[in-house]
């Protein structure tokens, strides 16, 4: 019964956060193909991509986290990650967090947190960020029952069908438009696509004239609970 109400729980989330309406139909979507242990990944998430919720930019943003990246699916089924294991896990717990928390801001701050604990080389603690950022540990029980799996095997089939495919990570496409090499500059890119209205103060202050053009401890041991 309990793995029952834990089935069902899970599809309503995922079903949730594939159907939860956009805060605006006029937002720009970023989209964001990542991978964890990643240090380009961690260094444009926790200095760069935060910008958007510092400055006001996420007001007219559907951002979307897709925690896949390099990784591959082997003939039978296995992720073959290009940090190992643990990117492997990792990638998995941030899906889930993804899915389980659809709030942008909620599932950020996660995100945010273990991609700092990164680039500090303290992910030996990257489970202390449930508390720091204030949610529960749903995440652990979706990694360890299956469903983490399900949704990482979506990220990787959205991955493969990206045109032009991605030829590194982070990569950043605002509206459908890579923003190749240019990705740190997204800000400019999200300001320039947006039509709506209620343009935020960061946008009013860029110089939009001018087109932008791209340029060319074991963390599965311890949400296994093998610790």
């Amino acid at each position: 019964m309990a793995s029952r109400r834990s089935c069902i729980f899970f599809l309503l989330a995922f079903v949730l956060s594939v159907l939860m309406p956009q805060s605006s139909a006029q937002n720009v979507t970023l989209s964001l193909y990542y991978e964890t242990l990643c240090p380009s990944c961690a260094d444009f998430i926790v200095n760069h991509l935060v910008k958007l919720f510092d400055n006001g930019l996420i007001s007219i943003v559907n951002l979307r986290m897709v925690p896949w990246g390099n990784a591959q699916i082997e003939p039978g089924g296995a992720f073959l990650c290009q940090h190992g294991p643990d990117e492997c896990a990792l990638n998995t717990i941030e899906a889930c967090t993804i899915t389980i928390y659809p709030d942008p801001e909620k599932h950020f701050r996660f995100i945010h947190c273990v991609e700092g604990l990164a680039l500090e080389n303290k992910l030996n603690v990257w489970i202390s960020c449930f508390d720091k950022t204030g949610i529960a540990q749903v995440p652990i029980d979706c990694y360890r029952n299956g469903y983490g799996i399900e949704i990482e095997q979506n990220y990787a089939a959205e991955t493969a069908q990206l045109n032009p495919p991605h030829r590194f990570v982070p990569w950043v496409v605002v509206d459908d438009q890579p923003l190749q090499e240019d990705y740190q500059n997204f800000t400019n890119h999200v300001c320039k696509a947006y039509r709506g209205n209620q343009v935020p103060e960061v946008c009013q202050s860029l110089p939009l004239g001018k087109k932008l053009l791209p340029k060319e401890n074991s963390i599965s041991a311890v949400i296994e609970g093998k610790n």
